[in-house]
């Protein structure tokens, strides 16, 4: 189900490790030297630190574009659906997600209602956005929600996860929810913005947001928070 996939949670991606052997350069019968040790990371910035930099740069933004890519696992079913598209996020409240794959899948809010339009099947799920599953992963997008506020956290350097060169803070509600139990915000160290956003729920399903060319601060037409589903779509209200 769109629907599931748009607001369910996601697990956390495994760490990479590397490795390296030295075989060439030594005279023939000479015992072989020891491997250079490795410099020792660059000690990790205070969390609160991290997490006061990333709000200050949405604090900043009153708008912001991108293109996409989703990954969803199921884990009971160790199936993965990869979804496509662009999203718009407007202060406040407002966000349109518009789907490339699956082809014309909307999911837009105007700020006061959440609307989530499954093309295939001609059905919209509609509902007010404080009753939705998914504000506090992502209010920081539509200046509704302070990050420290929603969210425990401890950072980790970005290389254990595949995100070289940034950092992943770990943030665990403050306030229990159902949608989700982790949520994983990677994050640009040269920017402070965050490029990816992975959601685990209690069932350890996993669903990554990568938000590729970014950009903010530009003018957004108000009528792309508005969205009219094509004739005979069902409506389904909770």
């Amino acid at each position: 189900m769109f629907t599931r996939t748009f607001v369910s949670a996601l697990a956390i991606a495994a760490a990479l490790s590397t490795g390296f052997v030295a075989t060439d350069g030594f005279a023939q019968g000479a015992p072989a030297a020891a491997a250079p040790t490795p410099a020792p990371a660059a000690p990790l910035p205070k969390v609160d630190d991290v997490v006061t930099k990333v709000q200050a740069f949405y604090d900043k933004t009153t708008s912001f574009q991108s293109e996409f890519n989703q990954e969803f696992l199921v884990k009971a079913y160790n199936t993965k659906k990869v979804s496509t598209g662009s999203v718009t996020f407007q202060k406040p409240g407002k966000m349109d997600w518009v789907y490339a794959d699956p082809k014309d899948n909307r999911v837009v809010s105007d700020g006061t209602t959440l609307r989530v339009y499954e093309a295939a099947n001609k059905q919209m799920f509609e509902q007010p956005v404080n009753n939705s599953q998914y504000p506090a992963a992502l209010s920081f997008l539509t200046g509704q929600g302070k990050l420290g506020d929603a969210f425990k956290f401890e950072l980790q350097d970005g290389a254990k996860y595949g995100f070289t060169g940034g950092w992943v803070l770990v943030g665990e509600p403050k306030v229990a929810t159902p949608a989700y139990r982790t949520v994983l915000f990677y994050v640009d160290t040269n920017t402070s913005q965050i490029r990816r956003v992975m959601i685990i729920d209690g069932q350890g399903n996993r669903n990554r947001f990568d938000f590729l060319k970014p950009r903010v601060n530009v003018a957004v037409d108000a009528n792309q928070f508005k969205f009219t589903p094509p004739s005979g779509t069902s409506i389904v209200r909770p």
